[in-house]
């Protein structure tokens, strides 16, 4: 079943909920929990004002049905970075799963459809923060922006600034500490804001990478990207038998490092991550048809270790191959 509500009937089921919102820190009256409306689910958001103009919201939560939101043309006044430990969203700007981020600049919030599945529990860590408070940390002594970041800040009439992509492990890692914060009051509050930057922080670094490599890009030759996406394609021919990095760059013609500098540079990973990743996505595919066994399908996609292979997948997707399969026949 999938339920559609415009984002007014969205707003106006959560307002119910404010008279059961709960303080779980005594000492904090700017941590309030919500909890989800029971027509769409089980749940709660928790959210967490460190400061004016920068606030946590963590969401743990299972939606009782698929749910679909007709968002209106709207502006967007707040930086947003969302990191999903598992749960998917979609909408025209943004697809992102378990294991993935997506990060959202203030501007125009054009007018699109979000679409929230119900197959697996959403637990995510959502960042807040206010162009002011970007610019009272990140600003030179002249008021700007690092030229990385100025496309974060947009006017209201331009379209948000959107990115998505994949967590590094250091990322999942504080993002892990903040669900798991052990401290109340004060120090709580303290360490979450540490925390918070810090995630602002590696977020920041991959913003500047990702220009670097646009940057040198330009310098790549036509003929030299033309053998990095032909060595791509070999990569995918060759799930259950990948060539090493150095028969793989001998077959393309390149030397091994500007095939791996050049890898990262046109695909924003290394060429083995990258394998990785679409082994995993070939997997969830299979998993969806439920006609072969977990074991056939690690072997197709080329995981010699089954054990590994369901580890990597529980990692990425938040269920093991086996609990995803069962519930995409329940789903049937």
């Amino acid at each position: 079943m999938t339920i559609t509500l415009s984002q007014q009937g969205f707003d106006e089921l959560f307002e119910e909920t404010v008279e059961r919102s709960q303080h779980p820190d005594p000492d904090d009256v700017f941590d309030v929990v919500y909890k989800y409306p029971r027509r769409l689910g089980q749940g709660y958001w928790r959210r967490i004002e460190l400061r004016q103009g920068l606030e946590l919201i963590i969401g743990n939560l299972q939606m009782r049905d698929r749910m679909i939101i007709l968002q209106p043309e709207q502006e967007h006044d707040w930086l947003e970075y969302h990191f999903h430990f598992s749960g998917e969203h979609r909408d025209e700007y943004r697809n992102v799963g378990g294991g993935e981020y997506s990060f959202v600049g203030s501007g125009l919030d054009p007018k699109q459809t979000s679409d929230c599945s119900d197959k697996h529990s959403f637990l995510e860590v959502n960042i807040l923060m206010q162009p002011e408070s970007l610019y009272s940390f990140a600003a030179n002594q002249d008021g700007q922006l690092p030229q990385e970041l100025q496309p974060w800040i947009r006017q209201s009439h331009q379209t948000y600034y959107c990115r998505c992509g994949t967590a590094t492990s250091a990322m999942r890692t504080v993002a892990r500490q903040i669900i798991q914060c052990p401290y109340q009051g004060i120090a709580k509050r303290l360490y979450l804001e540490g925390k918070v930057l810090e995630l602002m922080g590696m977020l920041v670094v991959q913003e500047t990478e990702i220009k670097d490599a646009n940057n040198h890009l330009y310098t790549l030759k036509p003929d030299v990207v033309e053998r990095i996406y032909h060595a791509r394609d070999i990569l995918l021919k060759r799930l259950n038998n990948p060539p090493s990095f150095m028969e793989l760059s001998r077959t393309v013609g390149l030397n091994d490092y500007l095939l791996k500098q050049g890898f990262r540079q046109v695909f924003g990973t290394t060429a083995f991550n990258y394998l990785h990743h679409y082994r995993l996505e070939q997997a969830r595919q299979l998993l969806d048809y439920g006609d072969l066994k977990v074991s056939e399908i690690a072997n197709i996609v080329g995981f010699v270790s089954h054990s590994y292979f369901a580890a990597a997948y529980r990692k990425k997707f938040g269920l093991c191959p086996k609990q995803y399969q069962m519930q995409q026949n329940k789903s049937v």
